[in-house]
């Protein structure tokens, strides 16, 4: 059983920035598809940045030029760099991994293993 453990979330104030690390207990090199998924209240969980095997990453558009997603393979770890940080970016924040293509920004259908979220919270 593969498990992802997220951490790095904390409250920031608007314009700040956090960066979120996932650790796998497994090679990382294993999965084709990476990404980073949030879901604030009352609202759907949404695919925010994937990663695939080539390196080349999607971003959602309320992310784009914010937000970097990257690996380190030698650590097994997927990390989300957030910068600019805007009120709307306060959410449960998800790592996940999948053995298929990512074309876009991941799907939350398409991923096999999850992480249990850590909290962003950005104050104005």
């Amino acid at each position: 059983q593969v498990q992802l453990v997220e951490s790095g979330g904390g409250s920031v104030q608007t314009g700040g920035s956090l960066r979120l690390s996932c650790a796998a207990s497994t090679n990382i090199n294993s999965f084709v598809c990476l990404g980073w998924f949030r879901q604030a209240p009352g609202k759907e969980r949404e695919g925010v940045a994937g990663i695939d095997r080539t390196s080349r990453t999607n971003y959602a558009d309320s992310v784009k030029g914010r937000f970097t997603i990257s690996q380190d393979n030698a650590k097994n770890t997927l990390y989300l760099q957030m910068n600019s940080l805007k009120p709307e970016d306060t959410a449960m924040y998800y790592c996940a991994v999948s053995y298929g293509r990512c074309p876009g920004v991941p799907a939350r259908g398409a991923m096999y293993y999850w992480g249990r979220g850590t909290q962003v919270n950005i104050s104005s």
